[in-house]
């Protein structure tokens, strides 16, 4: 449960802006998610675009939060089997759940920062333990390009994330093991 007024405002925003889209979110809707008397959210946030803003702190938070668990898990993978495992494990939470939700408004606010500049320094890929456990596995297994590659399979990884959001249905393992095959080839 959200400790203060704040962080509950955020998860609501996150959870109006996946299920109603960017045109939905509105301070009396946040009100109305979370529980809380109307004005509330305005009381917190004056404009949308603070509202906005904090919802995508509080996102990126999140994810980093995830990120840094599933990097920190040991062992860390010593085989494409393993990495794949991991990966799919990752796909899998990004695609149900709160994971989902979550998927939802992170690309509607990808989109939206290409208006808004101040969104997109937000949303800027940063380093996690997760992302290093890819590197390193790559490194580990002799690509002198093992940053490039990182970024590649990740992105690839983001896209069959996005896709499966926009057009249903799930990630298989064969999927995710054609896309760690190719990283390390």
């Amino acid at each position: 449960m959200p400790t203060d007024r704040r962080t509950l405002l955020a998860d609501a925003a996150i959870t109006v802006l996946a299920e109603t889209g960017m045109r939905g979110l509105t301070h009396r809707a946040v009100d109305r998610a979370a529980h809380l008397p109307p004005g509330t959210t305005s009381a917190y946030y004056r404009t949308r675009q603070a509202l906005l803003t904090a919802l995508v702190r509080h996102l990126v938070a999140l994810d980093q939060a995830e990120l840094q668990e599933i990097g920190n898990k040991t062992p860390p993978p010593q085989s494409a089997d393993e990495l794949t495992a991991g990966i799919a494990a990752l796909v899998e939470r990004r695609l149900t759940g709160d994971g989902r939700r979550r998927s939802l408004t992170r690309y509607a606010c990808a989109i939206e920062s290409v208006h808004h500049p101040e969104l997109r320094e937000i949303l800027v890929p940063r380093e996690n333990a997760g992302r290093q456990v890819v590197h390193d596995f790559l490194a580990t297994h002799g690509l002198a390009d093992a940053e490039e590659r990182t970024v590649t399979l990740l992105t690839c990884v983001d896209g069959l994330v996005f896709d499966r959001l926009v057009n249903g249905g799930s990630v298989s393992d064969q999927e995710i093991r054609r896309l760690v095959a190719a990283a390390l080839r």
